[in-house]
C-alpha cells in the first residue's frame, strides 16, 4: 500500500466523484478575511468539512447507549452554524462531502490539530474499498469545558491508501449496512 498524493487525489475526485463536493485547494479564510479551521485538498489527504446537522447526546431522559438497541432519545437534534458540545460528552454530525471509495483504496479519518489542542477528539472508522456516502463524525469533548464545533469548516482530514491489487470483497460486495448513507447515521443491526 502507498499513500496517494495531491494529484492523485484531484484526478479520482475530478474524474470519478471520489469526493463532491470538492474544494482544490485548502481554504482557510472567508471571502470577508474571516479566519477559517482550514479545509479542501492538501499534500497527501483531503481536509473534509462538517456540515450543521448535529446530534448531541443527553442525559435528560435517562437512556443507555445501546449499540444494539440505539434509543433516539439518547440525543438532541441541532441544525446549527456553532454546536456546543458540553463538557465530557459525545455529538455526532456528518461530512459537506460526499465520498465514493475506489475498489482498491482504504482511507483512514483522523481529527484536525487546531480541535485536539482543544482536547476534542474527532473518531471515525476506516472507509473501506468501495464503500460510499456521508460521513458520520463522532466528536468528544474530553474537557471539562464546553467546546465549540464550527459546521462547514475543517474537522479531520482523510488520508488515502492505494493498495498494489484490489481486494476480493469489497465494502459494496459485503452490501455493507452504513453503504450510501446520508445525513448522520446511528448504530445500525
Amino acid at each position: 500500500m502507498s499513500v496517494c498524493s495531491d494529484q492523485w487525489i484531484r484526478r479520482m475526485a475530478l474524474e470519478k466523484g471520489m469526493i463532491e463536493p470538492f474544494v482544490d485547494g485548502q481554504v482557510r479564510t472567508t471571502e470577508a478575511g474571516d479566519r477559517l479551521i482550514s479545509y479542501g485538498l492538501s499534500s497527501y489527504g483531503y481536509d473534509l468539512r462538517v456540515s450543521d446537522e448535529f446530534k448531541v447526546f443527553t442525559n435528560v431522559f435517562n437512556t443507555v447507549v445501546d449499540p444494539k438497541a440505539f434509543d433516539d432519545r439518547s440525543f438532541v437534534d441541532l441544525k446549527t452554524d456553532v454546536c456546543i458540545v458540553p463538557p465530557n460528552s459525545f455529538a455526532l454530525a456528518r461530512s459537506v462531502e460526499y465520498f465514493r471509495i475506489p475498489r482498491d483504496v482504504l482511507t483512514i479519518c483522523v481529527g484536525k490539530s487546531t480541535y485536539a489542542r482543544c482536547g476534542i477528539i474527532v473518531n471515525v472508522t476506516p472507509f473501506e474499498p468501495e464503500w460510499e456516502g456521508h460521513v458520520t463524525l463522532e466528536i468528544s469533548n474530553t474537557t471539562p469545558l464546553p467546546a465549540r464545533i464550527y459546521a462547514n469548516e475543517g474537522l479531520a482530514q482523510v488520508v488515502f491508501f492505494q493498495a498494489g491489487e484490489v481486494c476480493e470483497t469489497s465494502y459494496a460486495d459485503r452490501g455493507g449496512k452504513y453503504m450510501k448513507q446520508r445525513g448522520i447515521t446511528v448504530p445500525r443491526m
